[in-house]
């Protein structure tokens, strides 16, 4: 499960989640940002968007070579499962992310993933992106591929 839940997400991960499975709003996604340097957890939960998060230098996206942000549609997310009545939640789960040939020209140790939601795909900026979850992710690039699980027991828990 994710280390850290954002406070403005609280309550509304699976409905953020229900959209994108549903393309309701047309082109909205998860989006999925690896940092090299982030400040500690209680800090990282207040931010309400990806801009003023990335505004503070504290925290630092990755650039390591062939680094790019992933981008969850619809089509690669399952469907929200039935909720385990003898625990009590709904387990949601993300694709892992694999990235080839990670660093080697410019190489970077990551610290953490977040896991955003996108409204619009088409024409919005990281102001528009809701922080959704942390999760700590140690990982030095140096050219190999690397792949970041997104948890065996699934993403998120909604009790």
């Amino acid at each position: 499960m994710g280390n850290g839940t954002f406070n403005i997400a609280k309550g509304e991960i699976k409905a953020f989640y229900k959209n994108v499975k549903n393309n309701a709003p047309a082109n909205s996604a998860l989006v999925l940002v690896m940092l090299q340097a982030s400040q500690a957890d209680d800090d990282l939960n207040n931010y309400d968007d990806l801009a003023s998060l990335l505004g503070n230098a504290g925290n630092t996206e990755a650039n390591f070579t062939n680094y790019a942000r992933k981008v969850l549609t619809d089509a690669d997310l399952a469907a929200i499962p039935a909720p385990d009545d003898t625990n009590n939640y709904i387990t949601l789960d993300l694709p892992d992310w694999a990235i080839s040939a990670a660093g080697g020209t410019v190489d970077n140790t990551m610290t953490k993933i977040l896991v955003c939601y996108d409204p619009d795909t088409t024409g919005g900026t990281d102001a528009d992106l809701v922080p959704l979850t942390h999760q700590d992710y140690t990982e030095t690039t140096s050219g190999g591929d690397i792949q970041a699980n997104m948890h065996a027991d699934g993403w998120y828990r909604c009790q």
